[in-house]
């Protein structure tokens, strides 16, 4: 189990907290934790986003339309 420490609301304070067994194949990596003070836990969201350059969006205007 790996350990690491964060605030803990419940705690009111920093507190070691540990990855349970992950049985999702997660590994060391696992998003869960849980404080080993009060047993709360906790899951760490990561997530990925695309940055595009202004002039890259500048370029692709959308296409005008013309009345009939």
């Amino acid at each position: 189990m790996s350990h690491r420490e964060l605030h803990c609301d419940v705690c009111a304070g920093v507190a070691p907290f540990e990855t349970p067994p992950c049985v999702d194949g997660h590994g060391a990596d696992c998003p869960e934790l849980i404080c080993t003070g009060c047993g709360t836990a906790v899951v760490i969201a990561t997530f990925a986003f695309r940055v595009t350059r202004l002039a890259d969006h500048r370029r692709r205007q959308p296409t005008r339309r013309r009345a009939a």
